[in-house]
This record gives structure tokens, sequence and C-alpha cells, in this order.
């Protein structure tokens, strides 16, 4: 599972997300009879202003690559964010979500993160 995301590049660092330890095998859960997916990430610092962002990358690569009736949860660690409860809630919103894709600067950095090793 740790394949379809382990080279997402982290939005501040040119090092990949499993690089840097922020995911990991343990971290990602996949219940293919409830159609489950659960990641849970550990941002690199308490403060990190970039955890939305790195969630939404988890959640449009993900979006690609299981089939649409999968739901996908995607939390911080606990106690790994300053804004733990803040930045679950965010990242678990549909709405939230579809707004944050719809802004085009935001949507440039997600992408980048993801296909900048394709390029």
């Amino acid at each position: 599972m740790v394949n379809f995301v382990r080279d997402i590049r982290d939005p501040e660092h040119p090092y990949s997300l499993e690089q840097l330890s922020v995911l990991s095998e343990d971290s990602i859960t996949v219940d293919d009879k409830l159609g489950r997916i659960l990641i849970t990430f550990t941002p690199t610092i308490q403060h990190c202003s970039m955890a939305t962002v790195i969630g939404l990358c988890l959640r449009v690569k993900l979006k690609q690559c299981f089939p649409p009736h999968y739901k996908v949860d995607i939390k911080v660690s606990p106690g790994s964010h300053a804004n733990e409860e803040s930045v679950n809630k965010q990242l678990n919103d549909k709405e939230r979500v579809a707004a944050a894709l719809e802004n085009p600067n935001l949507r440039q950095l997600v992408d980048e993160c993801l296909y900048s090793s394709e390029l």
C-alpha cells in the first residue's frame, strides 16, 4: 500500500514523505471488505504549516489509485501536531477539501508534490 504514496514529495523539502518518516507502512490501513483506507501521518514538526497540504496530497493520490467507493480517512498521528483536531477536521471535510482543490495555487502545489518525481 505504501507504494501508492511513497513518492509524494514534501511541500517544503526536496524529499519524499517516506524519506522524512512522515509516512510508513504501519501508518496505512486498508480494509478491502469495508472499502476503507486510514492513513495516519506524522508531520516533521508540531507546528507544521503544511500538514493540510500533505493530507490533500495523500487524498488526491489515493482517489486516483482506488475505486470511488473506498472511504479515505486521513489524520495526523495523535500528539504530533499542535492543531491536531483542526487539521483532522479539515482533511476529512468533503466541502473543505473540494474548495481547497479549486484554489489554483494550492492545486498546483499538490500536483508538484505528486508528480515532481515523474518529471
